[in-house]
């Protein structure tokens, strides 16, 4: 009676021993340090880069140490977390706007729990570090794109109903202006635009003996395309965020036209900013002929190459809205390439494209939407440096179209294999519906995390010591033994939120303090069921193991229906009541472990196959 096999001990052993390894990474504190990183994948971060900011470091007064650098991305680490701020502005100054530079916290993890697989566990916003973004969407551009579209369907319609008409154009981004010789005409046109473009209002009238319709869209589908533009936005970064991994992150709405990205607990938030901060897009237009009208002049992206510069149509034969999947690859001289696949739209558009233009060049316009600094004047007539939006259109490729294309083919002409990933994972996620400028960023920072931090183990240290003070007078002996439980209940609950990768927040903190006095629960009910036993005079080896037993099922029940409710929130809430049911959920399972198997384990050890006449209980 009362005595456990041997594997049940090394079990129990083996979960305490693997338990304290995968907690112990949460004993060293990362550095404060700096991450650098390229605007573009063809930027890179060598020795001379690294140099020039410690140079600049140096020059400023901070103090810093194990800078790294392999070529895609550096770090600084600073002894001082007050100092990453004033770095972060040194070092953009010395290195200008070719390149990103984000705060960052790196981990000190030792190499052998490294290799293990162990790491600390991630932490909130609110406690110690990550992102905040807040973005804004230029719906006005997405109403401006569409109306450049209905202005080439309504072209299309008229023709298809054979009317004639002497010009269709967009005036002021806004307005699409039809101009006919006759009333006749223009009430025929009236009609095609009454059927088929519900969307927008119609103004008709008589100009100097020809007949216009004026037509803008309405307010109502002006608000459904800034609505589509920002969701399919939301969209689009959701799934960039999932591309780069991040743990519980944050993407939602904000008023009318703003998107707030918040990445908890990010180690690389250099990268997170260039994902999810480049607004690109792809245009596939063909190469326009010698002295045509409709052409645009474009640079190559690689400046190598020449010529430096080509002329393509205007018309747009597809975007990147069409694409449904991009993928890098090589080609067979080991070249760096993205694989492209269409939707059925834009296959049997490109098809068609392609199969009446075999012997054409068919170009690869990569747009981006950048921000750069330039020299303005402030309220008070001082010179400052003020943030300026522009558009860079660059071409990629500009390959000849050998046979008619389909729904899947080819992007060539990428600097390298990293600046090939890059744009798949751009048009893998998919496309923007309208460009995106960064409007504040805010790393969560040092001193209000710290203070956070120090206020929750505060909270977990108070609980405990009262849980384990009540626990050692009123059960004695067993006390002893329930602290001991409740002490590796809280190593196993933050090895298991290390392995998981979970995120604590302030609420995953609370989790964490009502863990603590629920996981005694268990015991109080197995003890004062084993003091019933002896107070009905069963002997102490009987009335130990009676206890366990007995008591097992209320156990199961209690911590059952509070699984279901912590499981119900997590899948109703959102991030700190995700957080707060993520530490419960795990806190119950650890303490329904060590509560009853573990305090088994150590009951048994002291009085199992003993001859006893009283216990102190």
């Amino acid at each position: 009676m009362n005595h456990y096999p041997l594997w049940k001990y090394l079990l129990i052993l083996l979960v305490i021993s693997l338990g304290a390894v995968y907690a112990l990474p949460n004993l060293y504190a990362p550095d404060p340090a700096i991450q650098l990183s390229g605007q573009s994948g063809g930027v890179i971060i060598d020795e001379p880069v690294m140099s020039k900011v410690t140079a600049a470091l140096t020059e400023s007064g901070i103090e810093y140490f194990g800078e790294e650098a392999n070529g895609e991305n550096g770090l600084i680490r600073l002894k001082d977390r007050e100092q990453q701020l004033p770095a972060k502005r040194v070092i953009q100054s010395a290195l200008g706007v070719e390149y990103i530079v984000a705060l960052n916290l790196a981990p000190t993890t030792p190499e052998w729990l490294a290799n293990m697989g162990a790491s600390p566990m991630k932490l909130g916003l609110d406690l110690s570090g990550g992102v905040h973004f807040l973005l804004e969407v230029n719906t006005e551009q997405a109403v401006a794109k569409r109306m450049e579209t209905m202005v080439r369907e309504v072209r299309s319609a008229m023709r298809e109903e054979k009317l004639r008409y002497k010009s269709v154009k967009l005036v002021d981004k806004k307005t699409i202006v039809s101009i006919f010789n006759s009333e006749e005409d223009r009430d025929s046109g009236n009609s095609i635009l009454r059927k088929n473009f519900r969307e927008v209002s119609r103004q008709l009238s008589e100009e100097n003996g020809l007949f216009v319709i004026r037509s803008e869209l309405l307010e109502s589908s002006i608000r459904e395309i800034e609505d589509y533009a920002l969701n399919q936005n939301l969209t689009t970064l959701r799934n960039r965020v999932n591309e780069l991994g991040v743990s519980e992150p944050i993407v939602q709405r904000q008023g009318r036209n703003r998107v707030v990205v918040e990445l908890p607990g990010v180690q690389d938030t250099a990268e997170a900013k260039r994902i999810i901060g480049k607004t690109a897009n792809l245009e596939f237009r063909l190469e326009a002929a010698q002295g045509a009208l409709s052409r645009e002049k474009f640079e190559f992206s690689d400046p190598a190459r020449l010529p430096r510069d080509a002329y393509l149509e205007r018309s747009i034969v597809i975007t990147g809205d069409h694409v449904s999947d991009a993928k890098s690859e090589f080609d067979e001289n080991g070249m760096p390439q993205v694989g492209i696949s269409l939707d059925s739209d834009g296959g049997a558009r490109m098809h068609r494209a392609s199969r009446k233009n075999i012997g054409r060049r068919l170009g690869v316009l990569f747009i981006e939407y950048k921000t750069r600094m330039k020299d303005g004047v402030d309220e008070n007539g001082e010179q400052v440096q003020v943030p300026e939006r522009y558009v860079e259109k660059k071409i990629i490729s500009l390959a000849t179209i050998q046979s008619a294309l389909g729904v899947s083919f080819r992007i060539t002409g990428l600097d390298s294999p990293r600046e090939a990933s890059e744009l798949a994972l751009l048009l893998r996620a998919g496309a923007l519906a309208a460009p995106m400028y960064f409007v504040e960023e805010r790393t969560i920072g040092p001193s209000l995390g710290a203070e956070n931090v120090a206020l929750g183990i505060k909270s977990v240290t108070i609980g405990m010591v009262l849980v384990l003070s009540f626990m050692l007078v009123y059960y004695k002996v067993f006390g002893i033994f329930a602290n001991i439980a409740l002490s590796l209940n809280l190593v196993i609950l933050v090895a298991a939120m290390s392995i998981l990768g979970a995120t604590l927040t302030l609420p995953g903190i609370a989790g964490i303090v009502l863990t603590v006095g629920m996981a005694v629960d268990a015991n109080v009910l197995i003890f004062s069921r084993i003091k019933e036993e002896l107070a009905n005079g069963l002997p102490p080896q009987s009335a130990i193991n009676a206890g366990y037993n007995r008591a097992f099922v209320s156990i199961i029940d209690a911590n059952l229906t509070t699984l279901i409710v912590a499981v119900i929130l997590y899948a109703i809430g959102s991030g700190p009541v995700q957080g707060f049911a993520v530490t419960l959920s795990i806190g119950i399972l650890t303490s329904m472990f060590t509560a009853i198997v573990g305090t088994r384990a150590l009951v048994n050890l002291v009085f199992g196959g003993r001859n006893i006449n009283k216990v102190w209980i």
